[in-house]
């Protein structure tokens, strides 16, 4: 017994040797890593790349809270320069990817200039060149647009649907002309009587409020655009020296 236990005993030194044999701790300050194993034969040449490799993934620094304020090199300017806003006439010759990148960044700018916004409302000071956050919003607005153009593209290309969910127009109890969707039922159209006891029709006599309806919102539409030219006169009679700046539409 006392001789197989020695056996033992000196198979499990021999392992231990070994093992301790494969680990080298010293390594060579020009290399990245911390711990290096030498279970290569040393006759191979190529070894020391092996010593060139990162055993941790690092990534670039970024910021923290102060991606959320203006760069300080416009702070305490009145009038900071910005470009004009995206249309959708540029937006559309992007690719999928672009537009995904450019609407992080136009939501990182829109943050920032909503914090500068209540900076300066928390300090009663004028936000300097307010215009960038109207700028920023048309850009987004019209992004939206041109990617739900392309969804809707698509799903014409693939379904032959007008709108993502299925349906019809339809006219309501009130006479109004609205879009019904569609809804999944346990049982076929056909044979279910819940859907049949379903009417979209209107009684004769709404016909009426329908006509005034129309009318309140033609005479709302006219007056908009009556104050609009009113407004655009009376700006014109008191600044004559201005020239009128062509506005950038988003179609």
């Amino acid at each position: 017994m006392a001789a197989a236990s020695l056996a033992v005993c000196r198979r499990v030194t021999a392992v231990l040797k070994a093992s301790r044999s494969l680990v080298t701790l010293p390594v060579p300050a020009s290399t990245g890593c911390r711990l290096s194993l030498s279970l290569f034969p040393k006759n191979i040449p190529d070894v020391t790349s092996f010593h060139q490799c990162k055993l941790f993934h690092t990534t670039s620094s970024r910021k923290g809270l102060e991606e959320f304020f203006d760069d300080p090199k416009n702070w305490g300017e009145e009038k900071v320069k910005s470009g004009a806003s995206w249309t959708c006439q540029q937006l559309r010759n992007k690719s999928n990817e672009d537009l995904h990148k450019l609407w992080y960044v136009l939501l990182k700018e829109r943050n920032m200039l909503l914090t500068l916004e209540q900076e300066a409302k928390r300090q009663s000071l004028p936000m300097p060149s307010p215009e960038r956050l109207e700028k920023v919003v048309d850009s987004m607005d019209a992004l939206d647009k041109v990617v739900q153009e392309r969804e809707d593209a698509l799903r014409l290309l693939q379904t032959g649907q007008e709108k993502p969910r299925p349906g019809a127009w339809r006219r309501d109890l009130f006479g109004r002309i609205i879009w019904h969707k569609f809804k999944q039922w346990a049982i076929p159209w056909h044979l279910n009587k819940r859907y049949h006891r379903r009417r979209f029709f209107a009684m004769p006599y709404v016909e009426r409020f329908n006509r005034l309806k129309l009318e309140k919102e033609a005479r709302i539409r006219t007056r908009k655009k009556r104050l609009e030219k009113k407004k655009e006169r009376f700006l014109q009679e008191k600044f004559p020296h201005l020239s009128e700046t062509p506005k950038s539409s988003l179609v």
